[in-house]
């Protein structure tokens, strides 16, 4: 039986293709390709996934591989073996050795949002 707080998952031997949303925590260790979507939750790539797509959550934890960009309002985090083929733009990011990453990272306080947010000022407002 599934414990209430645990995450939702998507099994190795699972494909998606498509648009990925949801508002709870989620493992994917299958392959999904698209666009994944978890504003306030944790996203976590495990290490046998391979992922195709672009992310968005509070936190990323990624332990396999990911091709796509990664949008985090809070943590990401790079285990050892994972490989990540893609920008970064979060709050803060963790990268443990022998993680493979490349790309750009872009660590601001406007990271949830979006891509222009890190070059708009408002009068008063200093970026």
């Amino acid at each position: 039986m599934a414990l209430e707080n645990s995450p939702a998952r998507i099994g190795k031997t699972v494909v998606i293709c498509g648009e990925v949303k949801g508002s709870e925590d989620l493992i994917v260790d299958g392959r999904v390709e698209g666009t994944v979507s978890l504003a306030e939750n944790r996203l976590t790539i495990g290490p046998n996934a391979n992922v195709a797509a672009d992310l968005t959550a509070r936190d990323v934890l990624i332990l396999g591989r990911v091709q796509g960009n990664v949008v985090a309002s809070g943590r990401v985090e790079l285990r050892a073996g994972c490989a990540v083929e893609g920008d970064i733009r979060a709050l803060r990011l963790a990268v443990e050795d022998n993680a493979v990453f490349r790309g750009k990272v872009d660590l601001t306080q406007n990271a949830a949002k979006g891509p222009e947010a890190a070059t708009t000022t408002h009068a008063g407002e200093s970026v």
